[in-house]
């Protein structure tokens, strides 16, 4: 399974899964990032880009030239490894994520949703904790729908107990489990390669080794 593409049709996803935020982890955009501390000086000045997000009536408004979006590193703790997905308008393999639903209030289950629809993975779960594991504001070029835009992205960590049940949402749309070594060599963009080295010190600091509730 390793290094390999998963391809088939994306199994059902029920409305209510495993990985939903307990009710002690459900938290506001404000309170997300107000427990949040920055590890690099960018990381800093993202956060104080990002924070004033927190006071308007939808953050995720594709309409705001900086809006959040959510995303996450679904990662096999006992195998260590992660799922990337490919991008076809990046043309690069990256986390999987998107923007928020009218409605949702926790970024957490922004990435969640988008995680269970991008990958068919039904067992996902918030690992070790629904922790902000990164956050970073990422330049978006214009398209022939949009103009140039930026993405406040807020990155999870979620953890699956079935790697080989991982299935693309469309036949473009490829995922593949990696070692976090070769994702790490192969990720093209800097926020990537952090995200990455911060769930491999997390697997090296010793959480644990499978999912939780």
């Amino acid at each position: 399974m390793t290094g390999t593409d998963m391809s088939g049709t994306r199994a059902p996803v029920p409305a209510a899964t495993a990985g939903s935020p307990a009710a002690g982890e459900r938290r506001t955009l404000a309170g997300l990032l107000a427990g949040h501390r920055p590890r690099t000086a960018r990381e800093a000045a993202d956060l104080a880009r990002i924070a004033p997000l927190a006071a308007v009536a939808d953050p995720y408004d594709r309409g705001r030239p900086l809006h959040v979006t959510a995303s996450a590193l679904i990662v096999h703790p006992a195998g260590r490894e992660v799922l990337l997905r490919w991008h076809e308008r990046q043309q690069d393999w990256l986390q999987v994520g998107g923007h928020g639903d009218p409605g949702e209030e926790f970024p957490g289950a922004v990435a969640l949703r988008e995680a269970e629809e991008e990958t068919g993975l039904t067992d996902l779960v918030f690992w070790p904790s629904a922790a902000l594991l990164h956050l970073v504001v990422l330049p978006v070029p214009a398209s022939n729908r949009e103009p140039a835009h930026e993405h406040a992205d807020l990155r999870f960590v979620l953890a699956t107990g079935t790697p080989g049940a991982a299935r693309p949402e469309r036949p473009g749309a490829r995922v593949r489990w990696l070692p976090l070594a070769k994702a790490a060599a192969a990720a093209r963009g800097e926020a990537l390669r952090e995200s990455l080295a911060r769930l491999d010190t997390l697997l090296e600091d010793g959480a644990p080794a499978a999912p939780q509730d």
